[in-house]
């Protein structure tokens, strides 16, 4: 299958490990659990994409494993209600539902991702890419509300001793009316949460796949 995201784009991604790119309106937001987290408001969203910078207590390969595997995520990740790639009239999509909290409407995902374990001047990298996939035809479900717009890139690389060096660039546009409160949760809380869930999951990977 050819790919769906290009060099560049992988570069990109894995380029900002050493020094991440901040030109142009890039801001610090906090920086919390060992993560420090930039944002920059999109004008014609009128919402933040962020970009994360973080160090797990796992390696690297390990990390990226148990991040590509969506079986595994719907054990340890509360907030997944629904997580499979299946094919979608020929073509293979991911489809994603999150749980949001009451009264909200809950929020999937239709998307496409790539990983590349790359060599670059003696490192080894990971990079997964994903993006929304609206050309897939995947049906809306009622009562849920679908994101159209999704990015996410991911690099991970050893941080020299037994711990993996993170970068996380993503951005969505949840739609409907989504609460101030709640999008700086997800942001400031929700995300360093996230990180920390996933090294946890990693520690009791190997225990898991014995069992299946």
């Amino acid at each position: 299958m050819s790919s769906r995201f290009t060099d560049v784009e992988f570069q990109s991604a894995w380029g900002q490990l050493d020094e991440p790119q901040l030109e142009g309106g890039w801001e610090l937001f906090v920086e919390t659990m060992g993560v420090t987290i930039y944002r920059l408001f999109d004008q014609g969203s009128q919402l933040y994409e962020y970009k994360v910078f973080g160090v797990l207590a796992t390696t690297p390969e390990l990390c990226a494993d148990v991040y590509m595997d969506l079986a595994y995520r719907k054990h340890w990740d509360k907030y997944v209600k629904e997580l499979y790639e299946k094919d979608f009239s020929g073509q293979s999509a991911i489809y994603w539902e999150v749980k949001y909290p009451f009264p909200l409407s809950n929020r999937d995902y239709v998307y496409v991702r790539e990983r590349r374990d790359l060599e670059v001047g003696g490192r080894k990298i990971s990079v997964i890419l994903a993006r929304s996939a609206p050309e897939v035809a995947c049906a809306e479900v009622s009562g849920v509300l679908r994101v159209k717009d999704y990015k996410q890139s991911v690099a991970m690389e050893s941080d020299g001793g037994s711990g993996t060096k993170v970068f996380l660039n993503y951005f969505d546009n949840p739609g409907g009316s989504i609460p101030t409160w709640l999008v700086n949760w997800a942001a400031g809380t929700g995300v360093p949460g996230f990180l920390t869930s996933m090294q946890k999951a990693c520690s009791k990977y190997s225990s898991y796949c014995e069992k299946k």
